[in-house]
């Protein structure tokens, strides 16, 4: 009996959270798209921990939603806690970060996936890619079925060779015991994908009715709760929460741990993978911190239907006995029945430099990749990188320009451009910090950011993208009105002054001016403002953080200038660096391996020296 040949546009290996945003984006751009996934019950997973969001990741959510994605949407139709981090500081690190119910945020992506036009939904395991003259042709699946296609994105996450280890349990398969992809890695290394071994981990998941929840600190939602998509009517996600709680580990927690560390996989060898440094176990916390006399950790319910609690911060791949010993020191937990044990996953991704900024491999056309594949770590990251494989992908197909966000543009920019340009040993993790320009990339301006791109590839509709144009005038206009409107030192200005608790006025002043007051809002002015517009929420605090940060804001903004002139001299793909005199060895060999598009690339690679971008900028004539 012949096997089965179908013909698509593209290909999505993988339906995580990279896949299902790299397949809904290709399908929404009118491609004839297919998604495998090793089951249709594992699309958009969460095997990790149960939310969306939080410090940096919150950013990126924002910035797939502003860019046409489906993760903002999501979370907001089946969260059951929300929480903006870091209000206490300044707007460019305040992260929104929900807990999701997880088999509802799966079932929800699930629906979407199969109700999108343009996009097939398959289970199956795919264990070779065809390639033929360094072009994609498709992919072959385990059951010899074959699927032509223009355009191939892997998105496997942690399947590949997947491996889940605690003690000395090994068991060959994926996360939450799904099944692993065991054949596809050596198909990838016939065709030059060199590829390395990572590893992550997670905690116990413990029944509810074993906790006693008196020892603990009850963790609050939000009293106004603020939606993750931009176009979510923020009536719409005001509801009854549900609570997280919050412990601590102990003394006697860590004396387990360390009497029994030679059981652990991680420093057994057992492991050969590199884990995450910034999501580290609670082994390696209690190793690395030994001067730390507890760590937190925070009982989060796993869903509204089931009774699982997820063990935020102590994640373990420790032995079973081990894991029930260490729990049960923690206050509140001293009866904890585990539900699930905690493990160590260890899998196949692929090594870094072989991608280029728009995620598509150097030296196989139309292979584009997304997500845990790629050497990153988390839900976030992995979609994030999705939206932007399945855009490009599309692009390809459609023979059009592809899509690359610059690090002065997106958090969603120095993600891809970290992972494709410097050599990372440990699965990547978004961080604030990470962000140059973190002042002007905050979560509340992504859709002013990013959505006329969006709209511009395809994915956002013009209706939302004139709101945001009529968005950015009232900012504009509001703000122009604020610094011109004058304020007198009368009775009602100095009244309304020592009610705010504010400094009264001497002499005149704006009304901008007094904005700029860390204790003055824009909101607290309205009575002595008698010509104020009808301003929406979203514009009232662009205008209120433009007003408090101009200054920083605009010298921000001359970096970027700065930063955008080595971005804009262009590298020819073909370029020689073995001709350019003066360059140093090293830096002719990553120049070559790596293959900057730009000078501003080339000068963020390792091992390429000021000195080295000096040469470059002389040897192609560049002012």
């Amino acid at each position: 009996m012949p096997n089965i040949v179908e013909e698509y546009d593209v290909v999505v290996v993988g339906a995580g959270h990279a896949g299902c945003e790299a397949a809904l984006a290709s399908a929404r751009l009118g491609m004839n798209t297919i998604v495998f996934t090793v089951s249709v019950d594992s699309i958009a997973l969460m095997p990790c921990n149960p939310n969306i969001g939080g410090t940096s990741k919150g950013h990126l959510v924002r910035e797939i939603d502003a860019l046409g994605g489906e993760m903002g949407k999501n979370i907001d139709k089946t969260f059951i806690q929300s929480k903006m981090l870091n209000k206490s500081k300044g707007p460019a690190v305040h992260s929104l970060r929900a807990q999701a119910d997880k088999q509802d945020y799966t079932r929800s992506m699930r629906r979407t996936l199969e109700n999108t036009e343009n996009l097939t939904v398959r289970q199956g395991e795919v264990c070779e890619i065809i390639v033929e003259d360094g072009n994609i042709k498709g992919v072959k699946t385990f059951s010899g079925a074959t699927y032509y296609a223009k355009a191939v994105i892997l998105a496997s996450g942690t399947y590949l060779n997947a491996r889940c280890i605690y003690g000395d349990v090994s068991n060959e398969t994926g996360p939450n015991g799904l099944q692993s992809a065991k054949h596809l890695t050596q198909s990838l290394i016939d065709n030059g994908i060199k590829m390395r071994r990572f590893k992550t981990g997670t905690p116990a998941r413990v029944d509810k009715r074993s906790i006693d929840f008196s020892k603990m600190e009850e963790q609050f939602g939000d009293e106004r709760v603020v939606p993750f998509s931009f176009s979510t009517d923020i009536e719409s996600v005001q509801k009854e929460q549900v609570s997280c709680w919050l412990t601590y580990t102990n003394e006697e927690t860590h004396k387990i741990i360390r009497d029994n560390i030679d059981r652990s996989p991680l420093f057994s060898g057992m492991i050969e993978g590199t884990g995450p440094r910034y999501c580290p176990s609670i082994e390696d916390k209690v190793v690395k911190f030994a001067d730390k006399n507890r760590h937190q950790v925070f009982i989060e319910p796993e869903g509204l239907y089931t009774n699982e609690m997820y063990l935020g911060g102590m994640s373990s791949s420790l032995p079973e006995d081990v894991q029930y010993a260490m729990y049960r020191t923690v206050p509140g937990l001293e009866n904890a029945k585990i539900v699930r044990n905690a493990y160590a996953i260890e899998y196949d991704c692929i090594e870094y430099g072989q991608l280029l900024p728009t995620l598509e491999f150097k030296y196989v056309k139309g292979l584009f990749s997304a997500g845990q594949f790629n050497g990153s770590s988390g839900y976030e990251e992995a979609a994030a990188q999705g939206i932007i494989a399945g855009i490009n992908a599309a692009l390809e197909v459609k023979n059009e320009e592809q899509i690359v966000l610059d690090r002065s543009q997106a958090y969603i920019g120095v993600l891809i451009d970290d992972l494709v340009t410097k050599e990372s040993h440990e699965p990547y993790r978004m961080m604030t910090s990470r962000a140059e320009y973190r002042l002007l990339l905050r979560q509340d301006n992504a859709d002013i950011r990013l959505t006329e791109i969006g709209y511009k590839v395809g994915l956002v509709p013009k209706e939302r993208y004139d709101y945001v144009q009529n968005k950015i005038q009232l900012i504009k206009h509001e703000v122009e009105r604020l610094e011109n409107v004058p304020v007198g030192a009368n009775q009602k200005v100095q009244a309304l002054l020592e009610k705010i608790g504010s400094t009264t006025l001497k002499t005149g002043s704006t009304l901008a001016e007094l904005i700029r007051r860390p204790e003055i809002e824009y909101d607290m002015l309205a009575e002595i403002d008698p010509d104020r517009p009808e301003l929406t929420y979203d514009v009232i605090e662009q205008v209120n953080i433009h007003i408090k940060y101009s200054g920083y804001i605009e010298r921000q903004m001359k970096q970027v200038e700065q930063f955008k002139k080595l971005e804009n001299k262009k590298i020819p793909e073909d370029f020689d660096y073995t001709k350019v005199g003066s360059l140093r060895k090293e830096a002719v060999q990553k120049l070559s391996f790596y293959k900057p598009l730009s000078i501003g690339q080339a000068s963020r690679i390792s091992g390429v020296s000021p000195a080295d971008i000096s040469v470059l900028l002389v040897y192609m004539g560049c002012k």
